[in-house]
């Protein structure tokens, strides 16, 4: 198998990337998420290559051995299940079509390692974030209005990525969600394809008309995309990431902020004020209830650093 941390030479085949079209076109997955499974296919392909095996030729003995070598080039357990996870997918989606009778992947489990807790910004910092304006004038006005409404956005709403730049002008279109500005509304296309409403706070709302004002100076006369690029076409997930990285370092903060941080300081923050745990989990558009926990352990740690900084006997003799 090729090494873990570097990228096999050998392009993708016609039978992976068909998958990977089929996984934009119905399945709407995330470009990010595309791009992971990319990597796995590819090494999942090279695996193949060095057996001379064909996809229907790969029995679950190569795939756990093909695993435990990911392991041993030192993968942890969540980017082992990303691998499992698009190969069980690539076999799912050939025996629908009749090309492989069995799927050597089911059944095959990551090793197990400790979830990590999200990181999310301290509330100071997120609402600095927000609040940032270019009072310099470095920015191009038109990007600086629209990255301020991403911003208060993706903290506002806690709006993934995906279901972020997904929003269009107006509903119907090809994006899958959209913004009612009467209503206050934010209606987004999540995963599996899920509809939810999320409410859309009056701050990210002002910054969501300054951008509208502005929007037809930046984007082509036929673009459904509620946000665009310089180009004047949908924004990229990549184009997101860089502007956020950029605009936090402009604020002053010192992490690295991308935008599922701003998701899950909008979990932590909400969940912090109110302790509503289903609430969170129906904003989040969480399938169960034990993804949202994870939100909670972060708020005890809030509590911890409280106590230990106010409580009297909090202080451990050293």
């Amino acid at each position: 198998m090729a090494p873990a941390e570097d990228t096999p030479p050998v392009p993708l085949g016609p039978v992976p990337t068909a998958f990977l079209e089929h996984l934009r076109v119905e399945r709407r997955l995330a470009e990010r998420t595309r791009t992971m499974y990319g990597g796995a296919l590819r090494r999942l392909q090279a695996s193949m290559a060095e057996q001379a095996l064909a996809f229907d030729q790969v029995r679950p003995h190569h795939v756990r051995r093909w695993a435990a070598q990911l392991h041993g080039q030192g993968l942890g357990s969540r980017s082992i299940a990303i691998h499992l996870a698009a190969w069980r997918g690539l076999y799912r989606w050939l025996g629908r079509g009749g090309r492989v009778t069995s799927n050597p992947v089911d059944g095959l489990r990551p090793p197990k390692g400790q979830r990590p807790l999200p990181k999310a910004l301290p509330i100071d910092q997120a609402v600095a974030l927000a609040d940032h304006h270019d009072e310099a004038g470095a920015n191009d006005p038109l990007l600086e209005a629209r990255d301020h409404a991403l911003t208060e956005l993706l903290y506002g709403c806690g709006l993934r990525s995906a279901e972020l730049l997904g929003l269009d002008l107006l509903p119907g279109g090809p994006g899958g969600g959209w913004i009612d500005l009467d209503s206050g509304d934010a209606e987004v296309l999540g995963k599996g394809s899920k509809r939810r409403v999320v409410p859309v706070g009056s701050a990210a709302l002002v910054a969501l008309r300054a951008w509208l004002a502005l929007r037809p100076n930046l984007a082509r006369a036929d673009e459904p995309a509620l946000f665009v690029s310089r180009r004047g076409t949908r924004l990229t997930d990549s184009q997101l990431r860089r502007r956020l990285a950029a605009r936090a370092v402009q604020a002053g903060l010192s992490s690295h902020v991308h935008p599922h941080m701003l998701r899950h300081s909008y979990a932590s923050h909400l969940l912090q004020s109110s302790g509503d745990l289903r609430a969170v989990q129906e904003l989040l558009g969480h399938a169960q209830i034990s993804t949202t926990q994870v939100y909670t352990r972060l708020d005890h740690q809030h509590l911890a650093k409280i106590y230990d900084a106010a409580h009297p006997r909090a202080r451990r003799k050293t």
